[in-house]
């Protein structure tokens, strides 16, 4: 039964049998065919893993951010030249709108060279890899030739087969595509990208605080809705006690706070006032954590009141359940304010949740309170700032110095979580402190390591 085995294997052995002294069988096999080459193999498996480490999703939304930012801010340019000539004073007003000018022609300047660096490098990306997958094509066809067995061969046409099986057994039995539900009744459609950066300028307080927040009023009050607020945190870059507001970007860019500081109390800290950075305006109101608190508090500018609403038992506060990546804790970004086209909204954690996100929805009214709550399952501390836009979660995750990925959602309507985003932030700074969405013009106002900075946000 044995040499009939090997009688089988006569393709790729010879075999000899010979005689012994002692009259027992001796049979000599030996292999006719050449050695596989696994180093080859190998040096091919590396090539291709290499090839696919080069051509990343990332590299095609840079060079898509760069164009779609360069789209936004020539019209944004030509708007702020046709206000110039129409509303120039010669005077205090007129300079300041030219040197605004002459800095947005400077960051259209940088982009382009930007946009023209990164299609080059893509261009040879692009030369490079297309040699190398010929390479690999003729590498791979060469080792085919040591398939003697032809079980390649067999494995593509037993795929071949099985494709042409299903599409068959699909002709046959067809099924019905089912229907997307609609993404949680967003007004702009699917949240998908986000721009280079619209604006980016050192705010008028300079590199001394670092944390702070700034946007619009996503309800403003009649003849506000070009109005722009910003918090600074003053004290040790963990507290502030007022909110100072620009009547126009222009103005914000400037650093020219015409209608001036809004103060909440004129000690700094003290009850009610201002405890990290994570601060956002809706109706005429400041929304923020209450000093030494576990509870939000609503600075009324028009009244100069505070009400404030206690949040859950067990809400991690005064630092105990802040925003980290792997160098480093923001220190008092316990609670993220959050306003979307809905509202108000509040992200914390607590001990029952075990460090994980809890969403609230903040109900507007005298008293203020707590609607409904959501809980998630990414954990706080593994995240660096959240958002809300449509009524869907976003949470941010450090990449590096110059990156920042939106990675994770949470549909409030649907209650589906998704850990696959990747959309990109391209940052001017290494640290984003606080992000808030504008509804109004669909807007992501950043402040990072006291630099301002604002993304369009694309939807389809």
């Amino acid at each position: 039964m044995k040499l009939y085995a090997i009688a089988l294997q006569c393709a790729l052995f010879t075999l000899a049998e010979q005689a012994s002294r002692d009259d027992s069988c001796v049979c000599e096999l030996r292999n006719s065919e050449q050695r596989f080459p696994h180093d080859k193999l190998s040096t091919v498996e590396d090539n291709t893993s290499e090839c696919n480490s080069n051509i990343t999703s990332q590299k095609t939304m840079e060079l898509e951010s760069l164009l779609l930012g360069l789209e936004r801010r020539l019209p944004q340019l030509q708007e702020d030249v046709a206000i110039l000539e129409r509303e120039n004073d010669g005077e205090l007003y007129g300079a300041l709108s030219l040197q605004v000018i002459e800095n947005e022609m400077r960051d259209i300047m940088q982009l382009i060279e930007k946009l023209n660096s990164t299609t080059l490098g893509h261009q040879r990306l692009i030369s490079d890899t297309t040699q190398k997958v010929e390479d690999l094509k003729a590498e791979m066809e060469q080792l085919e030739k040591y398939d003697t067995m032809q079980v390649v061969k067999r494995q593509e046409a037993s795929k071949l087969l099985q494709r042409e099986l299903g599409q068959c057994l699909k002709g046959l039995y067809p099924t019905s595509q089912p229907t997307q539900p609609p993404h949680g009744g967003c007004p702009h459609g699917q949240f998908v990208n986000i721009t280079e950066p619209d604006v980016n300028t050192l705010s008028e307080y300079g590199n001394s605080h670092k944390y702070g927040a700034w946007g619009q009023d996503p309800k403003p009050e009649a003849g506000k809705e070009r109005w722009y607020w910003l918090v600074v945190m003053t004290s040790g870059n963990r507290y502030s006690n007022y909110v100072r507001r620009y009547s126009s970007k222009s103005s914000l860019i400037a650093g020219v706070s015409v209608p001036g500081n809004v103060q909440i109390h004129s000690t700094n800290p003290t009850t009610n006032t201002i405890q990290g950075p994570n601060v956002v305006m809706y109706g005429e109101a400041l929304y923020y954590n209450c000093y030494n608190q576990d509870a939000v508090c609503r600075f009324n500018l028009t009244t100069k009141t505070v009400t404030t609403l206690q949040l859950p038992k067990g809400t991690r506060f005064n630092s105990k359940g802040n925003f980290c990546h792997l160098e480093e804790c923001y220190p008092f970004t316990d609670m993220d304010l959050a306003t979307d086209e809905s509202g108000v909204w509040v992200i914390y954690t607590t001990t029952q949740d075990f460090g994980n996100l809890v969403l609230s929805k903040v109900e507007e009214g005298e008293p203020l309170s707590l609607g409904q709550t959501w809980h998630t399952s990414v954990y706080k501390q593994a995240v660096t700032n959240t958002f809300m836009a449509c009524g869907v979660l976003y949470a941010t995750r450090y990449v590096n110095k110059g990156t920042e990925e939106i990675f994770y959602s949470f549909d409030t309507a649907t209650g589906a979580e998704r850990f696959n985003i990747g959309i990109f932030i391209f940052k001017m700074a290494p640290n984003i402190y606080a992000l808030n969405y504008s509804p109004v013009d669909q807007m992501l106002h950043a402040y990072s390591d006291a630099y301002m900075v604002s993304y369009k946000v694309l939807f389809e």
